[in-house]
């Protein structure tokens, strides 16, 4: 049957429909779309499944053995129904899960798919075409095989197309990024660890800077964003970046955002090192410890992922500490601050506020802003190539990034045994809350911990405060700030006469010169940057807020139930 409703609001259906061999009612709200039913079993447990995470509907033809039991005996030609859908576990997995709906009426069943079926056309946010770049190299081998058995059935069930891709070499995705019509998909899939994320996102930011004419080695040129958005089916030694933003690395769980067509805005700083484009980074910019634990396990990489772990003892020992002086401009547009208890979750409004004033900055200059990807007619490349309006655009950014400039600088100088610029909590398994729990994901601001000279057992409390639920900034040694950019030159490159840029010289001035005769390093240390080395100690990083999107919703709230969907009335719900 199907209620009426006032005239301009979209029907609802209410039917009485077989689950198994028994019969249930089962809604479908189609104003707020909302599919739900009560368990004919199970303690008629009531279930309601969003719309907006209904996977596919598919018309059923029921077994021989399933039509001679029970009621279906009943039934000259029963017909049938399955909705696949998103169900919520514990820890952020999500599950794809069906239910069949079974009557004896031809027409009420083609009604109710056809209503389905109307309602998943409705969701413009879906993609429908995607380019997968798989590295069969990265973790433990077995990125082919993931998306083969894991991902690739749930993009066949959803109806979306694909073109994969079998990267062969370092930065394969990269370069072929710059080359292939990007404009006929609806996103970009990577299929491994960090670093092949890291070799997408450079292929996409910086096919996007050339399309519109933005010179990279500018470290004050204001950047086009990047709204094709970025999915990524872990399947690498470390799934950073995934976890970061999804809450867990599960190849099933990330392919499930992809489908239903969630967006994550990103922030993305920029590296440079005097007028010369180094790298991109979303997750760990790391001087001093994290970075020779990185340039250790480079010439170890015949160990496998225990390589990290090795280096990383290996380093804790050594114990050495670098001179240098590190120059920041304070956060002072978002709110909070690094060591609040506000965790980015799933709607976080300090990154909203963030995403308004963005959206405010596009809307002087004619610019379209878009807080979700929508269809491929509407997708950024179409409005972005309008050289007029992205020149506006450009003009007013750097008006603005002039008068950052002249903002106060906060200057530190000492001895760090690291340096550690964050964009993102940088949780993992081993770390659940991360280097930084209160950071944001698109707040346009990167938190800098400093670490200071201590003893061995004082850095090793604050390395174990990474992995528990102790303040891991409350020590005397350990300073963090909330930036939005920061230079750095080490005291050996200061020596050399080496700098960042004029800016810089003027302000590091003079380091200290005792040398103490424990501990003290004559060499530069090496920046980590999402897991790759850079070839400079001196360098000037900007954060860039909301540059890109991924195929996700940031952290949910944990699921305390296993079935989601249950335990909550269908008339409270409907």
């Amino acid at each position: 049957m199907e209620q009426q409703l006032p005239a301009g609001r979209r029907p609802r259906l209410v039917s009485s429909l077989g689950l198994g061999q028994r019969c249930c009612e089962v809604t479908l709200d189609q104003e707020r779309g909302l599919l739900a039913w009560r368990h004919p079993r199970r303690g008629g447990e009531n279930y309601f499944v969003p719309t907006s995470e209904i996977i596919a509907v598919e018309e059923t033809e029921l077994n021989k053995k399933q039509r001679n039991t029970g009621k279906w005996q009943k039934l000259a030609k029963p017909h049938a129904f399955t909705v696949y859908y998103v169900k919520k576990a514990r820890n952020h997995r999500w599950w794809c899960r069906d239910v069949t709906f079974w009557c004896g009426d031809e027409n009420l069943c083609n009604q109710w798919t056809q209503a389905l079926k109307e309602l998943l056309e409705m969701q413009k946010c879906r993609p429908k075409q995607l380019l997968v770049y798989i590295n069969p190299y990265g973790g433990k081998r077995q990125g082919k095989k993931i998306y083969e058995q894991k991902v690739a059935p749930l993009f066949s069930l959803a109806s979306i197309s694909t073109d994969v891709v079998i990267t062969e070499h370092a930065n394969h995705a990269k370069d072929n990024l710059f080359e292939v019509n990007i404009n006929k998909y609806d996103g970009v899939v990577c299929v491994g660890g960090d670093g092949m994320f890291s070799e997408v996102m450079h292929g996409l930011i910086g096919r996007m800077q050339k399309d519109s004419g933005i010179d990279q080695n500018n470290p004050k040129a204001p950047l086009v964003q990047c709204n094709i958005r970025i999915g990524i089916i872990p399947a690498g030694s470390t799934d950073c970046v995934c976890y970061s933003t999804v809450g867990i690395s599960d190849p099933v769980t990330s392919a499930l955002h992809i489908i239903v067509g969630d967006s994550q805005p990103l922030d993305v700083s920029s590296v440079h090192h005097n007028n010369t484009f180094l790298k991109y980074s979303v997750s760990l910019l790391g001087y001093g410890f994290y970075g020779d634990i990185l340039k250790d396990s480079e010439k170890k990489r015949w160990m496998g992922p225990m390589r990290y772990d090795y280096s990383g003892f290996k380093t804790f020992l050594s114990h050495h500490y670098y001179e240098g002086t590190i120059s920041f401009q304070p956060a002072k547009h978002t709110l909070g601050s690094p060591r609040d208890k506000d965790s980015c979750r799933t709607g976080c409004y300090i990154c909203k506020e963030s995403e308004q004033q963005l959206a405010e900055q596009q809307k002087k200059c004619g610019l379209k802003h878009e807080g979700t990807v929508s269809s491929k007619a509407e997708h950024v490349f179409s409005y972005m190539h309008r050289q007029d309006t992205v020149q506006t655009w450009l003009a007013t950014q750097r008006s603005r990034q002039t008068e950052e400039d002249e903002e106060e600088w906060k200057v530190i100088k000492g001895k760090f045994l690291a340096i550690n610029a964050v964009n993102m909590s940088c949780a993992c398994p081993r770390s659940p809350k991360g280097l930084s729990p209160a950071a944001h994901l698109a707040d346009g601001s990167a938190d800098l911990i400093l670490v200071r000279k201590c003893s061995r057992f004082d850095f090793l409390r604050h390395l174990v405060r990474n992995t528990n639920q102790d303040d891991q900034f409350d020590f005397s040694f350990v300073d963090v700030y909330r930036v939005k950019s920061f230079q750095f030159t080490s005291k050996l490159s200061e020596d050399n006469g080496s700098n960042v840029t004029d800016i810089g010289k003027k302000r590091f001035g003079q380091f200290c010169r005792d040398h103490p005769a424990c501990c003290c390093n004559i060499a530069d240390s090496t920046w980590n940057c999402d897991g790759e080395t850079l070839d400079s100690s001196a360098i000037e990083v900007r954060v860039h807020c909301q540059l890109m999107k991924l195929f996700a919703r940031g952290i949910e709230e944990n699921c305390k139930d296993e079935a989601a969907y249950s335990h909550s009335s269908i008339e409270h719900l409907l």
